[in-house]
C-alpha cells in the first residue's frame, strides 16, 4: 500500500477549528451524542492517539478505545489541537509509521490501514465540525477515495460501517455525500 500524506486533512480541520467561536461549543453535531465541543475533544484524543501509532509509542494513548470515557474539551483546545494534528502528519510522513503493524483505539493492525484510518477519521470529524457550524468543506477526491475504500463494507449484505449503519445515498450523488453516507451519517444533516 502506498503512504498518504494527511497534511491537507489536518490543516483543513485546524482551519475549521479557528472558525469555531465559543459560542459554537454547545451546538449540536451529525454525531448525535456529541456537541462541536466534544467532537473538538475526539479530534484532540484521536490526533494523539494516530501520532503515537505513526510512531509505535504504544501506551494509554493507543490502548484506549475511544468510547471508553465521554470526551471533555480542554481550555487549551485552540493552541492544543493545531499542535496535535501538525505533529500527527509530521508523524505519518515519516518512512516507518507506515510499515509493520501499530496500535490506535484498542486496536491493532497493519500500520498501512491505520495511516488511512487516520485520515478518515479527520475527513469524517472535519465534516462534522463544518457541517455543525456552517463553514464550507472541500476534500480532494484523491482523499475520499482511500475513505470510500475503508468505509465499503466488505460483504454486501453487510449495512454496518466503522461509524454505524450505513446511510443510503444515491449512487450519483457527489462522492462526499457518499462518503458520509458510509460513514453512518446523514449528507443532509443540518443543525436544528
Amino acid at each position: 500500500m502506498d503512504t498518504i500524506d494527511l497534511g491537507a486533512a489536518a490543516e483543513r480541520v485546524a482551519r475549521l477549528a479557528e472558525g469555531i467561536g465559543d459560542e459554537r461549543l454547545g451546538d449540536p453535531t451529525p454525531c448525535p451524542e456529541y456537541a462541536v465541543r466534544e467532537v473538538l475533544a475526539h479530534v484532540v484524543g484521536l490526533g494523539v492517539a494516530f501520532r503515537d501509532a505513526a510512531r509505535k509509542q504504544f501506551g494509554p494513548t493507543t490502548r484506549t478505545p475511544p468510547g471508553s470515557s465521554r470526551p471533555v474539551l480542554a481550555d487549551d483546545w485552540r493552541t492544543a489541537l493545531p499542535k496535535v494534528l501538525d505533529e500527527l502528519a509530521a508523524a505519518w510522513r515519516e518512512p516507518g509509521a507506515w510499515e509493520g503493524d501499530t496500535q490506535a483505539g484498542g486496536i491493532d493492525l497493519p500500520a498501512a490501514v491505520m495511516g488511512r484510518i487516520a485520515l478518515d477519521e479527520l475527513l469524517i470529524h472535519g465534516w462534522d465540525l463544518a457541517r455543525a457550524t456552517g463553514q464550507a468543506y472541500e476534500v480532494s477526491e484523491e482523499e475520499l477515495r482511500v475513505s470510500e475504500a475503508l468505509l465499503t463494507p466488505a460483504d454486501d449484505s453487510s449495512d454496518e460501517a466503522f461509524f454505524g449503519p450505513v446511510v443510503a445515498v444515491p449512487d450519483d450523488a457527489p462522492l462526499l455525500d457518499r462518503v458520509i453516507g458510509l460513514s453512518g451519517r446523514r449528507p443532509d444533516w443540518r443543525p436544528v
